[in-house]
């Protein structure tokens, strides 16, 4: 939706609750946000490993009928959305297989960089893929694996793999979580009565009343099981590279990530761009929903009102019919609409999260001023964005990035507004304190934490064949 990254993925896994199916329901339900192609959830119930996947939303996927076909004290489940390949149910996570080591289910949030190294190899071994998803080459590794134990095979497994991954595992027994040395994405546990829970983001276990309780550490393998839990550290340490664009935009405001309260950073990214880049003005409107949080710390740093300009709809669909005749900005005006009496006559500040391509910035621009506004300043609270990222979010190629080829002065140009200014790196970087060092800057720096197994430009320039 206008023109943003796209959420990456969504985990959610459950131990030792009666109602393991209901609540990974529930926990993927409020972790929607984070992919909306596809759902599905794995249970255990203590013998076999039970699957049911679907296209679309979760509420749409799954009724009661479903969810009783899934029955058992451990679930855990998946939403998605592709960075490349297939949309369709043969991708849909989890994955689940039968092998040497017994039944096992994956759920992968993230991108694994050599993936296409390890396919190749795997395929001229005998491998014989059914996916286009980076996460089923994890599958066959550990299938091959001759380990002796199950922990073992996996951890062997993900000994091979480069990039940014947090898993969830699931066998008959247990439920194993794993986060790759790096840290780039979210991995929280938390705990309702005897039950132990992991999630993407603490939103899903404000839903269901269970109690944060830490994250799962890069480079840990949290395993729950009938003797309850425990966790090892098998991987050589590596310099944390936290995805910073989690804060900016990806996560709930409502969510603890990295330890970080989301609405809290936003807030203050809003506060040190009014700081950095002031304008006379009457009114600040946020694009909702993602540029709340940032507008009202603007707001409240410049000491100007804040107000909402443009009221998005909260009920379209994937798609939409369009009328055969004409429509100025029909496009974009389905999903928001101005508020005449708020922008009339007023010199307006546009507070956005981020601009991807520029397209839909400027579609809102010159709506706000049909509305009747004497100027339209825009202020993004993140750098410019000048590079894709490979470690699990979907990102245009670099040419289609317009901070990429284009200056400020002429984004601003482009996008007809009368000024145009971006959080600067350092601004971005100060919100998030001491840890500043911790985070991946990758997409407004070019700099890649993760070295890719083949020449870094020529692989900058492919899109990714497989995706998780």
């Amino acid at each position: 939706m206008l023109d943003k990254f796209k959420d990456e993925c969504g985990i959610f896994g459950i131990h030792d609750h009666p109602e393991a199916s209901n609540l990974t329901y529930l926990g993927l339900y409020a972790l929607q946000h984070r992919g909306q192609e596809s759902v599905g959830i794995a249970a255990s119930d203590g013998a076999r490993l039970k699957l049911v996947r679907s296209m679309g939303l979760v509420a749409d996927s799954f009724k009661e009928q479903q969810l009783a076909s899934l029955p058992g004290r451990i679930a855990m489940g998946h939403v998605r959305y592709s960075t490349a390949g297939d949309s369709g149910l043969l991708n849909a996570q989890p994955f689940l297989i039968d092998c040497a080591h017994g039944e096992i289910a994956i759920c992968h949030n993230g991108n694994l960089v050599n993936a296409l190294e390890l396919r190749d190899s795997l395929v001229r071994q005998g491998s014989i893929f059914q996916t286009t998803s980076d996460t089923e080459v994890l599958l066959h590794l550990y299938a091959r694996s001759t380990a002796p134990t199950i922990e073992d095979a996996l951890v062997e497994a993900v000994s091979q793999v480069q990039g940014a991954f947090s898993l969830i595992l699931l066998t008959k027994d247990s439920l194993i979580a794993i986060r790759d040395p790096h840290g780039f994405r979210p991995l929280a546990i938390g705990r309702l009565g005897d039950a132990y829970i992991l999630s993407s983001e603490t939103c899903a276990l404000d839903l269901i009343g269970a109690t944060y309780v830490r994250d799962v550490e890069p480079g840990e393998v949290f395993i729950v099981g009938p003797q309850g839990a425990r966790s090892i550290r098998p991987f050589p340490p590596a310099p944390l590279s936290h995805c910073i664009f989690e804060h900016v935009y990806f996560a709930r405001p409502d969510s603890l990530v990295f330890g970080e309260s989301v609405n809290e950073v936003r807030t203050s990214l809003g506060r040190v761009l009014a700081r950095e880049t002031p304008v006379d003005a009457d009114v600040v409107v946020p694009i909702p929903d993602s540029g709340v949080c940032a507008a009202l710390g603007y707001a409240e740093e410049s000491g100007l009102p804040f107000n909402m300009g443009l009221i998005r709809n909260h009920y379209i669909g994937r798609t939409f019919i369009e009328p055969r005749q004409s429509i100025r900005h029909f496009g974009v005006r389905v999903k928001l609409n101005p508020v005449r009496s708020i922008l009339k006559d007023k010199r307006v500040i546009l507070v956005d999260d981020s601009i991807v391509r520029g397209t839909t910035s400027r579609k809102l621009v010159r709506m706000v001023k049909a509305a009747g506004a004497r100027e339209v300043h825009m202020r993004v609270s993140c750098p410019p964005t000048v590079s894709p990222c490979f470690y699990g979010v979907d990102t245009p190629r670099r040419a289609e990035l317009i901070a990429a080829t284009h200056t400020v002065e002429e984004i601003r140009a482009y996008l007809e507004a009368d000024s145009l200014a971006y959080l600067s790196l350092d601004g971005l970087l100060s919100t998030v304190g001491p840890r500043r060092g911790s985070y991946c800057t990758s997409c407004y720096t070019g700099q890649y934490p993760v070295v890719f197994p083949r020449d870094e430009h020529a692989y900058l320039q492919l899109a990714l064949k497989l995706d998780r």
